[in-house]
C-alpha cells in the first residue's frame, strides 16, 4: 500500500460503525479510485450517488455499484432508512497485480503490471443533529420552491391577463374600424345614388330641351312654308294681272 488508509478506524476489530460493502479485484489501481472516493466521503447516500453518476472517470461506475450494495445491505439487513444514511467511510486497498510482458527490441521483454484494488464503502445512520439540519434545509428548500412556484404562477397569470386585455383592445379597434368602413361604404353608396339621380335628371332635362328645340324647329319650318305659299299666291295673281293688262 502506497499510503495510509483513510477512515481506517471505522473498520477496527470489534467496532461496528455501520454497514459496509466490499468489491474485490476491481480492474483498476487504487491510485485511480482514491480521488473519486474522496468526492463522496461524508455525503448522504443520495447526494453521493448523484456525484458518482456525474463523475466522468470510469472507476466511478464500480464505486457507485459498491455504494448501492452498501445501502441495500443497510436497508435489508439492518432495517435502516435510506434518507438517514450517509457515507461514513470509504477507501481503496491494493489488490493482486497481474504480470504481463511486452516484446521489445533485440529479443528483450518489458514487464506490464495490471493493478487491481479492493473498494470498501461503509454507510451509517446520521446523527439526530445532522438529520434536523438536513430536514430544516429540505423544508426551507421546499418552502422556497413553493414560493418560487407561486411567483411563477402569478407571473404567468398576469401575462395571460395582459395578453387577453391586448386581444380585447385589438378586437375593439377592429370593430371600430369595421364600423368606420361600413359608414364609408354607406356614404359612398349614397353619393353614388345621388350622382345617378342627378345623371338621370340631367338626361331628362336634355330630352326636354331637345323636344322643345324640335318643336320650335317644326314651328319655324311651318311658318316658312306658309310664307313661301303666300309669296307663291302673290306671284300668281301678279302674273294674271299682267296678262289681263296685255289683253
Amino acid at each position: 500500500m502506497t499510503g495510509p488508509k483513510t477512515n481506517e478506524g471505522a473498520t477496527a476489530v470489534g467496532e461496528r460503525t455501520g454497514t459496509k460493502a466490499v468489491a474485490r479485484h476491481i480492474r483498476s489501481s487504487a491510485f485511480k479510485a482514491r480521488p473519486v472516493l474522496d468526492l463522496i466521503r461524508g455525503l448522504d447516500v443520495r447526494r453521493a450517488d448523484e456525484v458518482l453518476m456525474l463523475t466522468e472517470r470510469g472507476i466511478a461506475r464500480d464505486i457507485r455499484k459498491v455504494l448501492r450494495s452498501a445501502v441495500a445491505n443497510a436497508v435489508n439487513n439492518d432495517g435502516q432508512d435510506v434518507d438517514e444514511l450517509f457515507v461514513v467511510a470509504c477507501f481503496a486497498d491494493e489488490g493482486s497485480t497481474l504480470k504481463r510482458f511486452r516484446p521489445r527490441a533485440r529479443g528483450r521483454a518489458t514487464r506490464i503490471r495490471k493493478r487491481t484494488c479492493h473498494i470498501t464503502v461503509i454507510v451509517a445512520r446520521m446523527s439526530d443533529e445532522r438529520l434536523e439540519i438536513l430536514r430544516a434545509k429540505a423544508e426551507g428548500a421546499s418552502a422556497s420552491a413553493s414560493a418560487a412556484r407561486r411567483a411563477r404562477v402569478e407571473a404567468s397569470r398576469q401575462r395571460a391577463e395582459a395578453a387577453k386585455a391586448a386581444i380585447d383592445a385589438a378586437d375593439d379597434d377592429e370593430a371600430i374600424t369595421d364600423e368606420a368602413i361600413a359608414d364609408d361604404v354607406a356614404a359612398d353608396e349614397i353619393a353614388a345614388d345621388a350622382t345617378e339621380a342627378d345623371a338621370v335628371e340631367a338626361d331628362a332635362a336634355d330630352d326636354r330641351d331637345a323636344a322643345d328645340e324640335s318643336d320650335a324647329a317644326d314651328e319655324s319650318d311651318a311658318a316658312a312654308d306658309e310664307v313661301d305659299a303666300a309669296g307663291t299666291d302673290d306671284g300668281t295673281e301678279a302674273d294674271e294681272t299682267d296678262e289681263t293688262e296685255k289683253n
